[in-house]
Protein backbone atom coordinates (compact mmCIF):
# COMPACT_ATOMS: atom_id res chain seq x y z
CA UNK A 1 0.00 0.00 0.00
CA UNK A 2 1.49 3.26 -0.98
CA UNK A 3 2.12 5.71 2.12
CA UNK A 4 -0.64 7.83 3.16
CA UNK A 5 1.36 10.53 3.90
CA UNK A 6 2.72 11.29 0.44
CA UNK A 7 -0.23 10.10 -1.88
CA UNK A 8 -1.02 12.72 -4.15
CA UNK A 9 -4.40 14.00 -4.42
CA UNK A 10 -7.18 13.20 -7.44
CA UNK A 11 -9.07 16.32 -6.57
CA UNK A 12 -7.67 19.38 -9.25
CA UNK A 13 -8.79 22.98 -9.03
CA UNK A 14 -12.03 23.69 -11.38
CA UNK A 15 -13.16 19.75 -11.27
CA UNK A 16 -16.85 19.32 -10.15
CA UNK A 17 -16.73 17.32 -7.62
CA UNK A 18 -19.51 14.82 -6.14
CA UNK A 19 -19.16 15.48 -2.52
CA UNK A 20 -21.13 13.54 0.66
CA UNK A 21 -21.65 16.03 3.45
CA UNK A 22 -22.44 14.65 6.78
CA UNK A 23 -23.40 17.21 9.39
CA UNK A 24 -24.73 20.02 7.12
CA UNK A 25 -27.75 21.62 9.60
CA UNK A 26 -25.30 22.56 12.14
CA UNK A 27 -24.11 26.12 11.48
CA UNK A 28 -20.72 24.93 10.50
CA UNK A 29 -22.07 22.59 8.11
CA UNK A 30 -25.08 24.50 6.84
CA UNK A 31 -22.10 27.36 5.76
CA UNK A 32 -19.75 24.78 3.94
CA UNK A 33 -22.51 23.57 2.38
CA UNK A 34 -22.97 27.04 0.97
CA UNK A 35 -19.47 27.33 -0.06
CA UNK A 36 -19.33 24.26 -1.68
CA UNK A 37 -21.92 24.94 -4.14
CA UNK A 38 -20.42 28.31 -4.71
CA UNK A 39 -17.46 26.30 -6.04
CA UNK A 40 -19.64 24.39 -8.20
CA UNK A 41 -19.36 20.76 -6.60
CA UNK A 42 -22.36 18.66 -7.11
CA UNK A 43 -23.44 18.53 -2.77
CA UNK A 44 -25.13 15.22 -1.11
CA UNK A 45 -26.24 15.80 2.19
CA UNK A 46 -27.53 13.25 4.24
CA UNK A 47 -29.40 14.46 7.42
CA UNK A 48 -31.53 13.10 10.35
CA UNK A 49 -35.21 13.78 9.47
CA UNK A 50 -35.59 15.93 12.32
CA UNK A 51 -32.19 17.53 12.74
CA UNK A 52 -31.07 20.77 14.79
CA UNK A 53 -30.94 21.66 17.99
CA UNK A 54 -33.82 19.89 19.83
CA UNK A 55 -34.61 17.89 16.41
CA UNK A 56 -36.43 21.39 15.85
CA UNK A 57 -35.56 21.48 12.06
CA UNK A 58 -37.94 18.83 10.08
CA UNK A 59 -37.56 18.08 6.52
CA UNK A 60 -38.73 20.73 4.41
CA UNK A 61 -36.79 23.19 6.78
CA UNK A 62 -32.92 21.16 6.14
CA UNK A 63 -34.03 21.28 2.20
CA UNK A 64 -34.73 25.03 2.98
CA UNK A 65 -31.70 25.64 4.69
CA UNK A 66 -29.27 23.73 2.21
CA UNK A 67 -30.15 25.44 -1.09
CA UNK A 68 -28.80 24.23 -3.88
CA UNK A 69 -27.50 20.73 -2.29
CA UNK A 70 -30.10 17.96 -2.55
CA UNK A 71 -30.81 16.19 0.91
CA UNK A 72 -31.38 13.02 1.96
CA UNK A 73 -32.56 11.68 5.06
CA UNK A 74 -31.58 8.31 7.44
CA UNK A 75 -29.53 8.10 10.57
CA UNK A 76 -25.90 8.65 10.19
CA UNK A 77 -25.53 6.59 13.87
CA UNK A 78 -27.24 2.83 11.44
CA UNK A 79 -24.91 1.87 8.74
CA UNK A 80 -27.01 0.05 6.53
CA UNK A 81 -29.34 3.90 6.88
CA UNK A 82 -26.35 5.66 5.37
CA UNK A 83 -25.37 3.48 2.52
CA UNK A 84 -29.61 2.82 1.43
CA UNK A 85 -30.85 6.16 2.37
CA UNK A 86 -27.57 8.36 1.83
CA UNK A 87 -25.03 6.78 -0.72
CA UNK A 88 -27.62 4.86 -2.95
CA UNK A 89 -25.22 3.04 -4.25
CA UNK A 90 -24.05 5.78 -6.53
CA UNK A 91 -20.03 7.19 -6.45
CA UNK A 92 -19.08 10.12 -4.97
CA UNK A 93 -15.53 11.82 -5.26
CA UNK A 94 -15.26 13.23 -1.92
CA UNK A 95 -16.53 12.69 1.76
CA UNK A 96 -16.49 16.33 3.87
CA UNK A 97 -17.99 15.69 7.31
CA UNK A 98 -18.81 18.66 9.70
CA UNK A 99 -20.37 16.22 11.82
CA UNK A 100 -19.88 15.95 15.61
CA UNK A 101 -21.32 15.04 18.96
CA UNK A 102 -24.45 17.04 19.81
CA UNK A 103 -23.21 17.43 23.58
CA UNK A 104 -19.69 15.74 23.92
CA UNK A 105 -21.00 13.38 27.09
CA UNK A 106 -19.21 9.81 26.42
CA UNK A 107 -22.02 7.55 25.14
CA UNK A 108 -22.62 10.04 22.17
CA UNK A 109 -19.06 10.84 21.67
CA UNK A 110 -18.15 7.75 21.16
CA UNK A 111 -21.09 7.06 18.98
CA UNK A 112 -20.88 9.73 16.78
CA UNK A 113 -17.13 11.09 16.57
CA UNK A 114 -15.71 7.70 16.02
CA UNK A 115 -18.10 5.06 15.34
CA UNK A 116 -20.19 6.95 12.89
CA UNK A 117 -17.25 8.22 11.18
CA UNK A 118 -15.43 4.91 10.76
CA UNK A 119 -18.77 3.70 8.99
CA UNK A 120 -18.83 6.45 7.15
CA UNK A 121 -15.39 6.51 5.69
CA UNK A 122 -15.92 2.75 5.33
CA UNK A 123 -19.05 3.16 3.15
CA UNK A 124 -17.16 6.41 1.55
CA UNK A 125 -14.38 3.85 0.25
CA UNK A 126 -16.83 1.83 -1.24
CA UNK A 127 -18.53 4.38 -3.31
CA UNK A 128 -15.36 5.39 -5.04
CA UNK A 129 -14.75 8.16 -2.15
CA UNK A 130 -10.83 8.88 -2.91
CA UNK A 131 -10.54 12.47 -0.24
CA UNK A 132 -12.09 12.88 3.30
CA UNK A 133 -11.91 16.94 4.52
CA UNK A 134 -12.85 16.02 8.46
CA UNK A 135 -14.02 18.99 10.46
CA UNK A 136 -12.18 18.25 14.65
CA UNK A 137 -11.26 20.66 16.82
CA UNK A 138 -7.84 22.31 18.18
CA UNK A 139 -8.65 21.09 21.88
CA UNK A 140 -7.13 17.60 20.74
CA UNK A 141 -4.03 18.84 20.73
CA UNK A 142 -4.64 18.55 25.14
CA UNK A 143 -7.01 15.82 25.16
CA UNK A 144 -8.99 15.17 28.85
CA UNK A 145 -12.30 14.91 28.04
CA UNK A 146 -14.32 11.89 26.11
CA UNK A 147 -15.27 13.83 22.90
CA UNK A 148 -11.32 14.66 22.58
CA UNK A 149 -10.04 11.40 22.91
CA UNK A 150 -13.00 9.98 20.41
CA UNK A 151 -12.09 12.29 18.01
CA UNK A 152 -8.46 11.67 18.94
CA UNK A 153 -9.25 8.11 17.38
CA UNK A 154 -11.15 8.60 14.51
CA UNK A 155 -8.36 11.01 13.52
CA UNK A 156 -5.75 8.05 13.27
CA UNK A 157 -8.27 5.83 11.39
CA UNK A 158 -8.55 8.36 8.55
CA UNK A 159 -4.71 8.91 8.78
CA UNK A 160 -3.73 5.18 8.36
CA UNK A 161 -6.93 4.53 5.88
CA UNK A 162 -4.93 5.35 2.97
CA UNK A 163 -7.25 8.07 1.21
CA UNK A 164 -6.60 11.70 0.65
CA UNK A 165 -7.61 13.77 4.01
CA UNK A 166 -7.16 17.11 5.33
CA UNK A 167 -7.95 17.17 9.32
CA UNK A 168 -8.84 20.84 9.99
CA UNK A 169 -8.72 22.10 13.61
CA UNK A 170 -10.30 25.19 14.44
CA UNK A 171 -9.61 27.25 17.04
CA UNK A 172 -13.25 28.98 19.11
CA UNK A 173 -16.09 29.78 17.16
CA UNK A 174 -17.84 33.03 17.28
CA UNK A 175 -21.36 31.60 18.29
CA UNK A 176 -19.35 29.66 21.41
CA UNK A 177 -18.20 33.15 22.65
CA UNK A 178 -21.08 35.10 22.15
CA UNK A 179 -23.69 33.74 24.92
CA UNK A 180 -23.70 36.71 26.92
CA UNK A 181 -24.19 39.32 24.94
CA UNK A 182 -28.19 39.66 25.85
CA UNK A 183 -27.15 40.05 29.50
CA UNK A 184 -24.98 42.39 28.73
CA UNK A 185 -27.52 44.54 26.75
CA UNK A 186 -29.91 44.03 29.51
CA UNK A 187 -27.00 45.37 31.86
CA UNK A 188 -25.45 42.64 33.64
CA UNK A 189 -21.73 42.47 34.10
CA UNK A 190 -19.50 40.44 31.78
CA UNK A 191 -18.46 37.05 33.37
CA UNK A 192 -15.06 35.98 33.41
CA UNK A 193 -13.16 33.23 35.11
CA UNK A 194 -10.19 34.55 37.36
CA UNK A 195 -9.08 38.08 36.13
CA UNK A 196 -10.22 36.67 32.24
CA UNK A 197 -6.38 36.88 30.76
CA UNK A 198 -5.95 32.88 32.14
CA UNK A 199 -6.97 31.62 28.00
CA UNK A 200 -6.85 33.27 24.71
CA UNK A 201 -7.62 32.18 20.74
CA UNK A 202 -8.61 33.53 17.24
CA UNK A 203 -11.85 33.02 16.98
CA UNK A 204 -13.22 31.96 12.95
CA UNK A 205 -16.71 32.82 11.92
CA UNK A 206 -18.56 29.97 10.13
CA UNK A 207 -17.60 31.89 6.86
CA UNK A 208 -14.23 31.55 6.79
CA UNK A 209 -13.98 28.71 8.42
CA UNK A 210 -16.19 27.17 5.73
CA UNK A 211 -14.46 28.35 2.81
CA UNK A 212 -11.51 26.68 4.13
CA UNK A 213 -12.82 23.40 4.69
CA UNK A 214 -14.02 23.96 0.90
CA UNK A 215 -10.59 24.77 -0.40
CA UNK A 216 -9.19 21.58 1.00
CA UNK A 217 -10.84 19.73 -1.73
CA UNK A 218 -8.32 21.58 -4.31
CA UNK A 219 -5.78 22.96 -2.55
CA UNK A 220 -2.78 20.13 -2.58
CA UNK A 221 -0.73 21.98 0.04
CA UNK A 222 -3.50 20.82 2.59
CA UNK A 223 -3.19 17.18 1.50
CA UNK A 224 -2.63 14.77 4.37
CA UNK A 225 -2.26 17.42 6.55
CA UNK A 226 -3.70 17.90 10.43
CA UNK A 227 -4.28 21.91 9.73
CA UNK A 228 -5.14 24.09 12.73
CA UNK A 229 -6.42 27.13 11.64
CA UNK A 230 -8.06 30.32 13.67
CA UNK A 231 -9.32 33.53 12.11
CA UNK A 232 -8.22 37.08 11.43
CA UNK A 233 -6.00 39.24 13.98
CA UNK A 234 -4.21 38.78 17.00
CA UNK A 235 -5.78 36.42 19.62
CA UNK A 236 -8.07 37.67 22.41
CA UNK A 237 -8.84 37.08 25.90
CA UNK A 238 -12.44 36.89 27.19
CA UNK A 239 -11.60 40.26 29.16
CA UNK A 240 -10.77 41.61 26.31
CA UNK A 241 -13.96 40.53 24.30
CA UNK A 242 -16.12 41.37 27.58
CA UNK A 243 -14.41 44.84 27.77
CA UNK A 244 -14.77 45.18 23.17
CA UNK A 245 -18.69 44.41 23.87
CA UNK A 246 -19.04 47.60 26.76
CA UNK A 247 -17.29 49.70 24.46
CA UNK A 248 -19.59 48.73 20.98
CA UNK A 249 -22.87 49.66 23.54
CA UNK A 250 -20.54 52.77 24.46
CA UNK A 251 -20.51 52.06 28.34
CA UNK A 252 -18.11 51.22 30.54
CA UNK A 253 -16.90 47.97 30.85
CA UNK A 254 -18.10 45.67 33.76
CA UNK A 255 -16.85 42.99 34.62
CA UNK A 256 -17.62 40.33 37.38
CA UNK A 257 -14.68 37.34 38.18
CA UNK A 258 -15.63 34.31 39.05
CA UNK A 259 -12.98 32.12 40.97
CA UNK A 260 -12.12 29.00 39.53
CA UNK A 261 -12.86 27.21 42.72
CA UNK A 262 -16.23 27.40 41.97
CA UNK A 263 -16.04 25.04 39.19
CA UNK A 264 -13.17 23.32 40.87
CA UNK A 265 -15.87 22.15 43.50
CA UNK A 266 -18.43 21.64 40.81
CA UNK A 267 -16.56 18.82 39.32
CA UNK A 268 -15.50 17.59 42.40
CA UNK A 269 -19.05 17.04 43.35
CA UNK A 270 -20.44 15.60 40.28
CA UNK A 271 -17.48 13.62 39.70
CA UNK A 272 -18.59 12.08 43.24
CA UNK A 273 -22.28 12.02 42.75
CA UNK A 274 -21.72 10.33 39.59
CA UNK A 275 -19.62 7.54 41.01
CA UNK A 276 -23.07 6.50 43.51
CA UNK A 277 -25.43 8.04 40.74
CA UNK A 278 -24.30 6.99 37.11
CA UNK A 279 -27.31 9.13 35.46
CA UNK A 280 -25.12 12.34 37.05
CA UNK A 281 -22.09 11.08 34.54
CA UNK A 282 -23.10 13.23 31.92
CA UNK A 283 -23.62 16.38 34.12
CA UNK A 284 -20.02 15.44 34.98
CA UNK A 285 -18.74 15.40 32.15
CA UNK A 286 -19.97 18.47 31.34
CA UNK A 287 -18.66 20.41 34.34
CA UNK A 288 -15.37 19.11 32.90
CA UNK A 289 -15.98 20.61 29.43
CA UNK A 290 -16.99 24.18 30.92
CA UNK A 291 -13.61 23.98 33.40
CA UNK A 292 -11.43 22.90 30.12
CA UNK A 293 -12.59 26.10 28.26
CA UNK A 294 -12.24 28.09 31.46
CA UNK A 295 -8.93 27.14 31.61
CA UNK A 296 -7.08 26.02 28.33
CA UNK A 297 -6.21 28.17 25.63
CA UNK A 298 -7.63 27.61 21.76
CA UNK A 299 -4.33 28.39 20.03
CA UNK A 300 -1.62 25.94 18.88
CA UNK A 301 0.79 24.27 21.50
CA UNK A 302 4.14 24.40 21.16
CA UNK A 303 5.58 20.81 20.83
CA UNK A 304 9.11 21.81 22.97
CA UNK A 305 6.74 23.67 26.10
CA UNK A 306 3.40 22.90 25.89
CA UNK A 307 2.49 26.14 26.40
CA UNK A 308 -0.23 28.11 23.60
CA UNK A 309 1.52 30.32 21.34
CA UNK A 310 -0.61 32.67 19.30
CA UNK A 311 2.21 33.47 16.90
CA UNK A 312 1.94 29.27 15.88
CA UNK A 313 -1.70 29.33 15.14
CA UNK A 314 -2.70 30.25 11.66
CA UNK A 315 -5.12 33.01 10.66
CA UNK A 316 -7.65 33.04 7.83
CA UNK A 317 -10.60 35.06 6.70
CA UNK A 318 -11.49 38.60 7.10
CA UNK A 319 -13.74 38.26 10.25
CA UNK A 320 -12.82 39.07 13.85
CA UNK A 321 -15.23 38.25 16.41
CA UNK A 322 -15.44 42.03 17.56
CA UNK A 323 -16.48 43.05 13.73
CA UNK A 324 -19.42 39.83 14.34
CA UNK A 325 -20.49 41.47 17.71
CA UNK A 326 -20.48 44.79 16.62
CA UNK A 327 -23.24 43.39 13.70
CA UNK A 328 -25.25 41.73 15.94
CA UNK A 329 -25.62 44.51 18.25
CA UNK A 330 -26.56 46.35 15.12
CA UNK A 331 -29.42 43.84 14.30
CA UNK A 332 -27.27 42.58 10.84
CA UNK A 333 -26.67 39.27 12.41
CA UNK A 334 -28.42 36.84 14.27
CA UNK A 335 -27.08 34.68 17.02
CA UNK A 336 -27.31 31.13 16.69
CA UNK A 337 -25.69 29.21 19.20
CA UNK A 338 -26.61 25.32 18.67
CA UNK A 339 -25.77 22.37 20.63
CA UNK A 340 -22.43 23.27 20.67
CA UNK A 341 -22.13 26.18 23.21
CA UNK A 342 -20.11 26.32 26.12
CA UNK A 343 -20.68 29.53 27.81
Amino acid sequence: MSDPHVHTPDVRPGIRQRVLVLGATGTIGRATVRALVRAGHEVICFVRPRAGPKGALEAQDSRRLLTGATVRFGDVRIPESLERDGICGERFDALVSCMASRTGAPTDAWAIDYHAHVHALEAARAAGVSRMVLLSALCVQKPRLAFQHAKLAFEKVLIDSGLSYSIVRPTAFFKSLSGQIERVKRGKPFLVFGDGTLTACKPISDHDLATYLADCLHDDSRVNRVLPIGGPGEAITPRQIGENLFALLGRPPRLRQVPLALLDTLVGVLGTAARLIPALADKAEFARIGRYYATESMLVLDPRTGIADAAATPSTGSETLFDFHARLLNGEAAPERGDHAVF
